[in-house]
């Protein structure tokens, strides 16, 4: 007897239902793909406890005509895709054929379409055809599903509670609104509206429904083109960052993707300017020949291969750093408290640890007293600050779209067109302090995106307090020198010297048998790093001697570090190698806190740091300078109100 089988349609569609419907979000995003793929200006999605009762999405796409009624139902009935060829220049979201026939197997389904002519209305119990009758003619679709999984019982044990699942629902329609700005969506659960966006084509409007006004403002626009890609988006300054990765979306050619390469690379964008273990919020929409990308390799059709990848990933941190290299990015010391996430995503620079208002004020008096304004200056400064003063005042009176609150309708708000410029200056004004020093700097620090500052002393030997007439600057000290250090070292370990260092005690370094290999398989990585490496009796290695610049006392433990680091790599990249061994260098050679600095020497630490090219966050992505401005200031001390 036979052991081999067809199987019939029923069980067929289950098992691809097993890989196309994981969970509700997984009909919502097939479903309002399909509507997107019909031409729909307006797409609306009400559900019931999270999809799990009902799941009803309705548009005014293009609808189905009569005759394609049942076969849209039946498993690869597609129009989207006619040869093979067509599998390499897909440009619609679906295209297998397989979704509404594996969604019908597994819920109850009634599907309304029309074309604008006449329309139709099918229901569908677990895959099977009930009936196919007459409907009106409104064009679009309605189809609601209910009762998911409910032949499936073994699958709803794997459903997780409602809020998760309606997290999951609300993830997938979020992203499908920021990739098709242009399109009006509606997401409704048990009668509470969650999302509303205009569908007038504007990208901002959409960010500001899902992620707030305030975070619209904290956003700066990138663009950027290869001969092969061409990016656009938003992304957030580097002090607004996420404890993972979920609020980094992006698109190619209008498709909601995952790739980790290009997380890698929005990453490598920002360099040092982030936090270990924390992600930017970012939108990133790709445009690209569909040839140079493979859609088809996985069901959800959210993980893609793609050709040309290095180019890609080279473009999205060129452009991205290059959206850095102008902006000023000193964080103010004053954060509204007020955010709009859940505690446990407050950023980073919360600044919690930094004094209080009270404390801030018995600080600032008792250091003047210690230690005079910079000669020459105070009467300046006095000055400045009256201007400010008056400054403040104007704008306190004057309204700005970036006070307006997001209605919970999300109604359509107000922007200025995107512009090369945007966000180039803080305040889009020229910097009022840098002409009255110019005369006291060098050219190469007149050029720097840090203003002046002048030395008003330090708090606990660990952070130096200066001032212009901006205002306040509070500057870690050690943060500081480990900017300086890390961008000497890394140019310096680019280029290890052949003038070395002969040690008077030479190092010996034992490893096991398989760490030994690794190290002579690579030995050479480690020369372009400046560790040279004999070996020496039997799994044991020596170091005679060490570039000139290494930091004096910390030879041993540096050089161990840097080979641990080698052991670490999966896969051995000189860049990220060097890069590491930079950070190393820089942290083992800077100030350590309560450390005492004489004003001259506060000074020259400072004209140091503004002749670094990134000059606001350490090599591990923590600040460098606080600002609290002379309106925050008066505001602390209730002058201004």
């Amino acid at each position: 007897m036979a052991k081999i089988i067809q199987l019939d349609d029923a069980l067929s569609n289950k098992i691809a239902a097993g890989e196309v419907v994981e969970r509700p979000a997984s009909v919502v995003k097939e479903l309002v793909e399909n509507a997107i793929d019909a031409n729909s200006t307006v797409i609306e999605i009400d559900l019931e406890e999270a999809g799990l009762a009902r799941i009803r999405i309705t548009d005014n796409g293009d609808g189905i005509e009569e005759d394609d009624v049942l076969v849209a139902f039946q498993r690869h009935a597609t129009s989207k895709i006619k040869n093979e060829n067509d599998l390499f220049r897909i440009r619609t979201l679906g295209f297998r054929g397989e979704a509404l026939p594996s969604i019908a197997s597994v819920s109850r389904l009634e599907m309304k379409t029309s074309t604008g002519i006449e329309g139709n209305k099918v229901v569908i119990e677990g895959g099977k055809v009930k009936s196919v009758v007459k409907a009106d003619s409104r064009k679009g679709t309605d189809i609601s599903i209910s009762d998911l999984f409910f032949n499936t019982p073994a699958r709803l044990k794997y459903m997780k509670t409602i809020h998760t699942e309606l997290g999951n629902i609300t993830d997938v329609v979020n992203r499908l609104a920021l990739a098709n700005p242009d399109i009006s969506f509606r997401l409704v659960h048990n009668g509470r509206q969650l999302l509303k966006t205009t569908g007038n084509g504007d990208v901002r409007q959409v960010l500001a429904a899902i992620y707030g006004i305030n975070m619209v403002k904290a956003m700066i626009p990138i663009r950027g083109e290869s001969l092969d890609y061409k990016i656009s988006g938003y992304i957030s300054m580097p002090e607004i960052t996420r404890a993972s990765r979920n609020y980094i979306s992006t698109m190619i050619n209008g498709r909601f993707i995952k790739n980790y390469a290009l997380v890698k690379a929005i990453q490598e964008g920002y360099h040092t300017l982030l936090p270990i273990g924390r992600y930017p919020v970012v939108l990133l929409n790709i445009e690209m020949d569909p040839l140079l990308i493979d859609v088809n390799v996985h069901p959800s059709k959210m993980e893609v291969r793609l050709s040309k990848e290095q180019e890609l990933n080279e473009l999205v941190s060129s452009v991205i750093k290059n959206a850095f290299k102008t902006k000023e990015l000193i964080p103010a010391g004053m954060v509204t408290q007020k955010q709009e996430k859940p505690k446990s995503e407050q950023t980073f620079m919360d600044l919690d640890h930094l004094p209080k208002a009270e404390e801030m004020a018995s600080l600032i008096q008792s250091t003047i007293e210690r230690r005079p304004l910079v000669e020459g200056k105070a009467d300046e400064l006095t000055k400045s600050y009256k201007a400010d003063e008056r400054q403040s005042a104007s704008q306190q009176e004057a309204p700005d779209w970036r006070n307006a609150l997001v209605a919970q309708e999300n109604p359509a708000l107000s922007f200025a067109a995107p512009d090369e410029n945007e966000f180039v200056q803080e305040d889009g004004k020229t910097d009022p302090a840098a002409s009255t020093a110019a005369s006291e700097q060098p050219a190469e620090v007149q050029a720097s995106r840090v203003p002046p500052l002048y030395p008003i002393g330090q708090m606990h030997g660990t952070y130096i307090l200066a001032q212009n007439d901006r205002g306040l600057y509070i500057i870690d000290q050690h943060a500081a020198q480990e900017r300086i250090k890390y961008e000497y070292f890394r140019d310096k370990v680019g280029e290890v010297a052949t003038e070395l260092q002969e040690m008077l005690m030479p190092i010996t370094l034992e490893y096991s048998a398989d760490e030994c290999i690794k190290i002579n398989e690579h030995q050479h990585e480690l020369e372009k790093v400046g560790v040279f490496l004999e070996p020496f009796g039997y799994n044991s290695f020596i170091v005679r001697s060490h570039p000139q610049w290494f930091p004096g006392g910390e030879e041993k433990e540096l050089i161990e570090d840097m080979i641990e680091q080698l052991l670490m790599m999966k896969k051995v990249d000189i860049k990220k190698l060097r890069e590491e061994a930079a950070i190393m260098m820089s942290c083992k050679a800077s100030i350590k806190a309560n450390h005492h600095l004489r004003t001259d020497e506060i000074q020259a630490l400072l004209d140091e740091l503004r002749r670094s090219s990134d000059p606001f966050t350490c090599p591990h992505g923590r600040p460098i300078i606080v600002h609290y401005s002379t309106y925050e200031m008066e505001k602390m001390f209730k002058r201004v109100m």
